[in-house]
C-alpha cells in the first residue's frame, strides 16, 4: 500500500498505516537524515524564501511503516530530497506500533521542527497530537492520513485511479460473472478507497466474491499465506483474486503458488517496487498486473510540498500523485528487473513536475 495508503510505499505504502503497507525491525530511536547516495540532485537556479535563506530548516518525519521494501524506498527519497534542500531531517518510525507513532508525534512537536510530516497512521490515535502541532503553529503535511484538522496539507496517491487501472486489466482477463477472491484490510486510508472502486467493479462485472480475508502485521505478506490457502481451499471456482496492497499481493502469489494453482488463478495487485517486480516476473508467477507509483519518488515529492508550504508557496490544500498500470507481460517484454530500469521505461514515475519550484534541487532517482 503506498503505501499502504501504505510504498503501497507506497503503504503508497497512499494510503496504508500502509496505509500500509523485508520485515521491520522494531526501532525506539529517532535517526538523523543520512541522504540516498543513489539518488541525485538537479542544480536549483532560483533564490531560496524564507525560512531556506537562514540555513538548515528543522523537520520531523514521523512513520507508521510497514512490512516490504516500499517504505525503504519511500524513505530513502524523502531522505534524498530533504538533503538537496538543507532540511535537517529527524525520522520517527512507529513500525505498526500506534501507541509509539502517537508518542513519536508528541516527540516531535517538542523537538522545534518546524515543520512535521506524518506518513501513514491511524486517525483516532495520532488526531489529538495533529491537533496540538496546528495550534503550535507547526506546519503538517500528511501522507495517506484521514484527519480532519483545517490548515493540514494532505498528499496521498491516487488510489482510486490505481486500483481502477489494475481492475480494468482484471475485468479484460477475466470477464463477466466469474468468481472471485479478495484479500484486503478495513481502516486504512488508501486500502479503504481502493475497496471503494472494488466494490463498485464487482457490481459492474457481475463477479461473485467467494471470500475476503486478510491482515496487515509487520510480516504482512507471510502471515497472509494461510488465510488465503484456506480460502482457495474452500472456493475451488476462483480464477483471480484482487489483494490491493503489495505486501497483500505477495502472501497471495504464495498461497496460489503453494496450493499449485498458479495455472488457475490471476492475482491482481497494486503498488510497485523492487521486490514486486521481481515477484510478478519471475517464472510461472500468477501476479500479472499492478499499479503503482515510484515509491522513492513519493518520499521525495511530500518533501517538496513541505517545502513549499514552509515557503507560503503551495497555495492548495492537497496534493495527489498519479500512478501507472503496470502489467507482467509489459515487465517481461521489455525485461525490466528493478524500479530503475522501470523509471527508464515509464518517465512519468519520477514526479518531477509535481511540487516544484526554481529554487527547489530535484532529486532523480
Amino acid at each position: 500500500m503506498s503505501r499502504i495508503r501504505l510504498p503501497l510505499a507506497a503503504l503508497s505504502l497512499a494510503s496504508v498505516s500502509a496505509l500500509v503497507l523485508s520485515g521491520c525491525s522494531q526501532s525506539t530511536d529517532a535517526s538523523k537524515n543520512t541522504g540516498d547516495a543513489a539518488a541525485s540532485a538537479s542544480a536549483a537556479t532560483g533564490k531560496k524564501p524564507a525560512p531556506f535563506s537562514a540555513g538548515a530548516v528543522k523537520v520531523a518525519l514521523v512513520r507508521q511503516s510497514g512490512a516490504g521494501d516500499y517504505f525503504e524506498q519511500w524513505g530513502n527519497g524523502a531522505k534524498a530530497q530533504a538533503k538537496a534542500l538543507g532540511i535537517d531531517l529527524t525520522v520517527y518510525d512507529a513500525q505498526a506500533d500506534n501507541a509509539k507513532q502517537a508518542t513519536d508525534l508528541s516527540s516531535a512537536i517538542n523537538s522545534g521542527a518546524k515543520a512535521i510530516i506524518i506518513d501513514h497512521g491511524f486517525p483516532a490515535t495520532i488526531q489529538p497530537e495533529i491537533d496540538k502541532a496546528v495550534k503550535k503553529g507547526i506546519k503538517v503535511v500528511v501522507y495517506d492520513v484521514e484527519t480532519s484538522t483545517k490548515g493540514v496539507v494532505s498528499t496521498e496517491q491516487d488510489d482510486a485511479s490505481m486500483a481502477q487501472a489494475v481492475l480494468d486489466v482484471m475485468a479484460k482477463d477475466l470477464g463477466k460473472n466469474a468468481e472471485v477472491g479478495y484479500v484486503n484490510v478495513a481502516g486504512y486510508a488508501a486500502l479503504d478507497k481502493r475497496n471503494t472502486v472494488w466494490a463498485k467493479e464487482v457490481a459492474a462485472q457481475g463477479w461473485k466474491q467467494q471470500f475476503k480475508v486478510g491482515k496487515v502485521t509487520d510480516s504482512t505478506a507471510t502471515d497472509n499465506v494461510p488465510l488465503v490457502s484456506a480460502a482457495l481451499t474452500q472456493h475451488a471456482g476462483v480464477s483471480g483474486v484482487f489483494a490491493p496492497y503489495d505486501e497483500l499481493a505477495k502472501g497471495t502469489v504464495l498461497a496460489v503458488q503453494n496450493k499449485k494453482l498458479q495455472d488457475k488463478v490471476k492475482v491482481f495487485g497494486a503498488d510497485v517496487s523492487n521486490a514486486d517486480i521481481q515477484q510478478m516476473t519471475a517464472a510461472d508467477s500468477p501476479w500479472v498486473a499492478t499499479a503503482g507509483t515510484d515509491p522513492s519518488a513519493v518520499g521525495a515529492a511530500v518533501v517538496r510540498t513541505t517545502a513549499l508550504e514552509l515557503a507560503g508557496q503551495l497555495n492548495k490544500t492537497s496534493v495527489e500523485f498519479p500512478a501507472v498500470a503496470i502489467t507482467q507481460d509489459f515487465l517481461r517484454a521489455k525485461k525490466i528487473e528493478n524500479m530503475d530500469q522501470l523509471r527508464q521505461a515509464l518517465p512519468a514515475l519520477n514526479l518531477s513536475q509535481v511540487s516544484t519550484a526554481d529554487w527547489i534541487a530535484n532529486v532523480a532517482h
